[in-house]
């Protein structure tokens, strides 16, 4: 019997491009990623928005991957202190907890970009701070964060993770 493997990825529904209004649902660190400039630590930060996806019935959920740096050149730095509504100060450039962003809300620019393949991905272009009187959004009761996923399924790896062991 033949074991099949292929390429299973979902179409989705993008974010809609606009101004919307978000809340901080993650903040997960990836670690050591290779990039065009080298190998970079990185961070990703979720927020879900306002706006309901009419597929699935929940809000969307939008992405971005950042070095993680607080550089002066760094996008990190731009969008936080854009975020925030103020420039970091010397004392929070020399370390800034990005915890610190869980249930924080804003409002995000999405702009969609097509992709070599033709697909259609929203991209989070600006994050601002909310407008004043805007009511502050809470997270969705079914998102569950990234690192307490493996948690709430158990590992279910079922074998070592010693990633020499892997014959190719």
């Amino acid at each position: 019997m033949s074991i099949i493997a292929k390429d299973n990825r979902k179409d989705f529904l993008p974010a809609p491009e606009g101004l919307h209004q978000a809340v901080c649902v993650d903040v997960i660190d990836r670690g050591l990623q290779e990039t065009p400039w080298g190998a970079k630590e990185q961070v990703q930060i979720r927020w879900q928005l306002e706006a309901v996806n009419p597929e699935t019935d929940k809000p969307f959920l939008t992405v971005k991957t950042y070095t993680l740096s607080l550089n002066e050149k760094a996008t990190l730095r731009h969008h936080l202190e854009a975020w925030r509504g103020k420039k970091f100060t010397q004392e929070e450039l020399n370390g800034f907890d990005l915890e610190k962003l869980l249930g924080a809300n804003c409002q995000i620019q999405i702009v969609h970009n097509i992709a070599e393949d033709g697909r259609t991905y929203s991209n989070v272009q600006a994050i601002v701070p909310l407008g004043k009187g805007m009511v502050k959004m809470t997270t969705s009761a079914d998102y569950v964060r990234e690192k307490d996923r493996a948690k709430e399924r158990g590992t279910g790896n079922g074998g070592s993770d010693d990633d020499d062991s892997i014959p190719f």
